[in-house]
């Protein structure tokens, strides 16, 4: 074999092991015996080999757990709280080159914000205002995630569990606070029809008309169950006509 063709597939093989390609949502940062040179853009980029590497950033929004933490709330109730992390890398110069491992300097900025915040409050703050909470968190870590090229995008609370016992006294205040207004309706329902009542007695009392027709309604909703007998131990027509023209012709 010719020493050209050898050559030639020699000079083949080098170029071919330089080709690189970087797709569009990823950023590659080229070193040059281990020194920084540039960020390379998507597309085809060739660098020489033995002499320059690359190390590729991904720069869509990456979703991290929290994973589960034990925290003590100010009113001293231990409660497990997980959560999410949503972040994207705005510099990957500064992401690659300020600090080691991102994705493991943002998991434990993000457990320590946690419990930091969740355990200066009372746990019915925590369960009423997660967001707020989330955004606590969030401005925590922003502080240092900035000096990293890497903005925050927001942190989610997901799951807050409860001791069972915790659990039993929660479900019976909250039975207690449900009892408490089914009473209160039903006295005001009470209240209620009591005003009306009366009103339809004054309004009845002022016809003796309207005070048979009421007698004879009443003796229709008996007499409809078709089992009982109704007697009048006298007359109906002996019964007062108006007694309050009565009482008046009486002042």
């Amino acid at each position: 074999m010719a020493p050209p063709f050898i050559l030639s597939i020699i000079i083949l093989l080098f170029l071919l092991a330089g080709i690189r390609i970087i797709f569009e949502y990823k950023r590659a940062l080229k070193f040059r015996f281990g020194k920084y040179v540039k960020t390379l853009q998507p597309g085809f980029r060739w660098i020489i080999p033995l002499v320059e590497t690359i190390q590729t950033v991904d720069i869509r929004v990456i979703t991290i757990n929290i994973i589960s933490q034990e925290v003590m709330t100010e009113d001293n109730v231990p409660c497990s709280i997980d959560g999410v992390v949503f972040f994207k890398i705005n510099n990957p110069e500064k992401a690659v080159l300020e600090v080691e491992e991102y994705r493991f300097a943002i998991t434990q900025l993000s457990q320590a914000a946690l419990r930091d915040v969740c355990g200066k409050v009372e746990l019915d703050t925590i369960l009423s205002k997660r967001e707020e909470m989330g955004k606590n968190i969030k401005a925590i870590v922003e502080l240092e995630t900035k000096e990293w090229g890497i903005e925050i995008i927001d942190v989610k609370i997901k799951d807050i569990q409860l001791p069972e016992n915790m659990k039993r006294m929660m479900a019976n205040q909250a039975e207690a606070e449900r009892s408490r207004r089914a009473r209160i309706i039903l006295a005001l329902a009470e209240e209620q029809a009591a005003g009306k009542l009366l009103e339809a007695g004054k309004l009845i009392d002022q016809s003796p008309s309207a005070i048979k027709l009421r007698l004879y309604q009443t003796l229709s909703n008996i007499a409809a169950e078709k089992n009982s007998t109704i007697l009048f131990p006298f007359p109906e027509e002996v019964l007062p006509r108006n007694p309050i023209k009565k009482n008046k012709n009486k002042k």
